[in-house]
């Protein structure tokens, strides 16, 4: 394990700054005022998922539209309106009417709690081990909002993919845009994440498990799992809590980015020769076999 933390701690420490540019992350960067940021990290984290070049361009059309303060568009956000003017949206499985429900909840939580994070934090406990309360809490609020002018009824339709923005851990998922979103808003600023949620420990995130990062941590050794599910994030998480008891979730970045930026995807082993971590993994070693 040594060896392992010795070479993640040099991975994470020479990250690359450059990868944000490919990184949903990078829409919060856009804004200096932490208001603005929070809102950019529920939207830019929520479309997260599919092919990156995707929701890079989906998330660059959402974020012309809300202009320079995400506040100051959310503040005077109207579903009528906001209907008509994301009428021809598509994210893959969600569509305008899913976009407009979740301006409409960001607007709820703000003007109910002040804040997105005022709202998060309503069910959360400092004296749990993870946030696997804190999210299923979340979710539950934010699914009790209003969305009548968005759907036209009490309930949310059999035809809206809303609900699949913010799946629970409840369910076993492995809620890899929420794990983000918290990621980059709790943990310490550090020219990457932002630090801007306080009274979330660090040490209790869980990280966001998608197919790199599932990958790479078998490659690792800190999984055998099969499913991206909550399990696994929280036996990954574990694994890294090893490692680094305060910030298990900092290695995220830089561990995620050898599958989307740098190309690694277990089959192009040419790739291992520059890779820090390389003497470790146990796909590197089928280079000499």
């Amino acid at each position: 394990m040594s060896d392992i933390k010795g070479k993640l701690n040099q991975l994470y420490a020479n990250r690359s700054l450059d990868y944000l540019s490919n990184d949903p992350l990078s829409f919060c960067h856009r804004y200096s005022n932490q208001a603005d940021q929070e809102i950019a990290a529920i939207i830019a984290s929520s479309f997260a998922y599919g092919n990156v070049k995707i929701i890079l361009r989906t998330l660059d059309k959402i974020f012309a539209e809300l202009g320079a303060s995400p506040v100051k568009y959310i503040e005077s956000f109207d579903p009528k309106k906001g209907l008509k003017t994301f009428s021809g949206f598509k994210h893959r499985f969600n569509d305008g009417r899913d976009l407009c429900a979740l301006l409409a909840a960001i607007k709820q939580m703000i003007e109910r709690k002040g804040s997105i994070q005022s709202f998060f934090m309503q069910g959360h406990s400092p004296k749990d081990n993870d946030v696997s309360n804190s999210l299923n809490s979340y979710i539950t609020g934010i699914m009790q909002l209003e969305y009548s002018d968005i759907f036209g009824g009490e309930n949310i339709p059999a035809d809206s993919y809303f609900s699949f923005l913010f799946p629970s851990p409840s369910t076993g998922s492995a809620c890899k845009r929420l794990c983000m979103m918290l990621r980059w808003l709790v943990r310490p600023a550090d020219g990457i994440d932002l630090g801007i949620w306080k009274g979330i420990s660090p040490a209790q995130l869980i990280i966001p498990v998608d197919t790199h990062i599932s990958r790479i941590s078998r490659y690792l050794g800190f999984t055998e799992r099969k499913s991206a599910d909550w399990r696994m994030a929280q036996e990954i998480t574990a694994t890294l809590k090893g490692i680094d008891p305060d910030d298990p979730v900092k290695y995220d970045f830089a561990l995620a980015h050898l599958g989307i930026s740098a190309g690694c995807d277990g089959t192009n082993l040419d790739l291992c020769e520059s890779c820090s971590i390389a003497s470790v993994c146990k796909q590197s070693r089928k280079r000499w076999k």
